[in-house]
């Protein structure tokens, strides 16, 4: 994936492959509460995504899942997780139909929140994975509770097509279908 270059236009977000070097700028962000808030419904989490350990995690990134970093004139903002939920090693999704793409965000810094980055974000993510004709929707499953992420993910195009258990997180599954998004006005 390519990913790399500015969002054409108004912006100087970027993203960027993610490195063990990010390892503990990432570990900062997952002490941010608006990060715990958007990975657990558990009001006693004091880190999000229950303590990853992200030096393992960026060392086992491959072709089936990854991480991008956000930077906006040079400053990491954010990060993606992008993978294959079919063949991702995990199989977090269960049983999901293949030539899809499953996709997580999150901004770090508070300062960074409600400034449009993660629109941008997602826009480059969304065109990168469209960019492979095999590729037939992309799913995201943000906790049922975060209408803020819903009304976020219905704006760019994603629909919702269910709750889901993924271990104790109460999901609302979206989806978005290539044909919606190339069609987008």
């Amino acid at each position: 994936m390519s990913l790399y270059s500015p969002l054409s236009g108004s912006s100087d977000l970027r993203l960027r492959p993610a490195t063990v070097e990010d390892a503990d700028l990432l570990a900062s962000w997952d002490r941010e509460p608006h990060v715990i808030a958007c990975s657990t419904d558990d009001p006693d989490a004091d880190i999000a995504f229950g303590g990853i350990e992200w030096r393992e995690e960026l060392a086992d990134q491959s072709e089936v899942g990854f991480y991008r970093i956000a930077e906006v004139k040079g400053r990491p903002i954010g990060v993606m997780q992008i993978c294959d939920p079919h063949l991702e090693p995990t199989h977090y999704w269960g049983d999901i139909e293949p030539n899809l793409r499953a996709i997580d965000i999150w901004i770090g810094p508070a300062d960074a929140l409600n400034r449009g980055y993660g629109t941008q974000m997602m826009t480059l993510a969304l065109d990168d994975c469209f960019s492979d004709p095999a590729v037939t929707a992309i799913v995201i499953d943000p906790l049922a509770s975060n209408t803020d992420a819903h009304r976020f993910y219905r704006r760019l195009g994603f629909e919702p097509v269910g709750r889901r258990l993924f271990d104790a997180d109460d999901c609302l599954v979206h989806r978005l279908e290539r044909e919606r998004w190339e069609t987008r006005p």
